[in-house]
């Protein structure tokens, strides 16, 4: 779904948004997003509707890109404007970003009344919270160690669930043996990165991950360990068809809907397009975490960032964070995104068995010291450190760094002057 838009395309958009922020009604939400994909656009539209039934109108502003950054360039420019959309979907490090530079709203008022503080993992509250004030509504959380599997492909194969990084590259092979595409991945820095978290967290263990890619230790990010990871992606990386380059995230998740790949890595935003496509889990698809991650969960949250509207427009606002963090919501919601509830108190009735299954792993890693913030998905550490990783990823995946010795020296390298 990300998708590289001309310098053309992206001013006709950044108009587009300007335009709407300036024509605000006071009964309009405006919302910047990215979210254009199926499964994503039937999401959003159970947030549409229940804002519908309070009398507020929905301003799209859509950008195409499953990382973000067309939709971040777009807002640079709204905001550099001081023509504010109601709200924008934002990750991590960049609503912090926002905040500090003094032009986000403040829902600290409704947050008491809704009791966030309670509801909220202080995971999100870390960027959800600035200077004492919500900035930020949480939507949902997302994990990234996630395989996505055909299971009538996985059946014809005779193939069972992976337990380590080895059995998957068997598993691959068997794939691969009965003419089947074993890996769907689109060539793109960002998807090619988050595969990447998954295979280090499941090389080097949680201890090694969070020393690495969330402390940004030096000692574990030039290590053998990470070598040996980058050795990892260079094995997986052969089972990917010819034409990867360049596809989006949602076309390698329809591979694997149609049975044309096995498996896909994933965040479980590829959940979203299962469920679109009619699909049900142990039926027609299998999810398993990642091998050798089973315990932890490397998540991102989509936030919707909230700016400081005129007062005029703050009621549609204070409506849009209500609904958001809502119950109802957050449940009818995630169940069709492919995420969780960004509250720990909504109930798992309503969810499949591998929503089930990320609920209960999101509890039990957030009770466990295991959850992680994912840095090709912008909570592992700022916007720029996160960027220059995920060069170096799809530098080495291409062939541009020749080997695992000079993707660490490199991966050091750029995380040092990104700092």
């Amino acid at each position: 779904m990300r998708k590289f838009m001309s310098s053309a395309a992206v001013a006709v958009v950044m108009m587009a948004g300007l335009g709407a922020a300036q024509a605000a009604d006071v009964k309009e939400v405006q919302m910047l997003h990215w979210w254009t994909s199926g499964g994503e656009a039937a999401a959003l539209n159970v947030l549409k509707q229940d804002l519908s039934k309070e009398g507020f109108a929905w301003k799209d502003v859509p950008v195409a890109g499953g990382g973000g950054d067309a939709a971040m360039t777009a807002l640079k420019a709204m905001v550099a404007a001081g023509t504010y959309p109601t709200a924008s979907q934002m990750l991590g490090y960049t609503v912090l970003d926002y905040a500090q530079a003094g032009v986000m709203g403040d829902l600290t008022e409704t947050a008491k009344k809704e009791g966030w503080d309670k509801s909220v993992p202080a995971a999100l509250q870390k960027f959800s919270v600035y200077d004492g004030k919500w900035v930020a509504a949480p939507v949902n959380v997302h994990s990234v160690n996630w395989l996505w599997i055909n299971k009538a492909v996985m059946d014809k194969i005779g193939g069972t669930q992976p337990k380590t990084f080895d059995d998957l590259i068997a598993l691959l092979d068997k794939a691969k043996a009965a003419g089947v595409i074993p890996l769907a991945l689109g060539g793109q820095n960002w998807q090619e990165a988050t595969m990447f978290d998954s295979i280090v967290l499941s090389t080097g263990g949680p201890e090694f991950y969070k020393k690495a890619f969330n402390d940004l230790d030096e000692e574990s990010l030039k290590s053998d360990t990470m070598k040996k990871s980058f050795d990892n992606l260079a094995t997986i990386i052969k089972y990917v068809d010819p034409n990867f380059s360049g596809r989006d995230w949602n076309l390698a998740t329809a591979m694997v809907i149609k049975g044309d790949a096995l498996v896909q890595v994933m965040g479980d935003w590829a959940k979203g397009e299962f469920v679109a496509a009619k699909k049900t889990p142990d039926k027609d698809f299998l999810c398993y975490r990642f091998p050798g991650t089973e315990g932890s969960v490397v998540y991102n949250s989509d936030m919707f960032g909230m700016f400081n509207v005129p007062d005029d427009r703050k009621a549609a606002q204070v409506a849009l964070a209500t609904a958001t963090l809502s119950k109802s919501f957050q449940s009818a919601f995630n169940v069709v995104k492919g995420s969780v509830p960004a509250r720990t108190d909504v109930p798992d009735t309503d969810f499949d068995a591998c929503g089930k299954k990320g609920i209960a792993d999101l509890k039990a890693a957030n009770e466990g010291g295991t959850l992680f913030g994912s840095l090709a998905q912008g909570y592992g550490a700022p916007p720029a450190i996160a960027n220059a990783y995920k060069d170096v990823v799809s530098k080495f995946v291409h062939g541009q760094i020749k080997s695992s010795d000079e993707a660490v020296k490199q991966l050091v390298q750029a995380i040092d002057d990104a700092r």
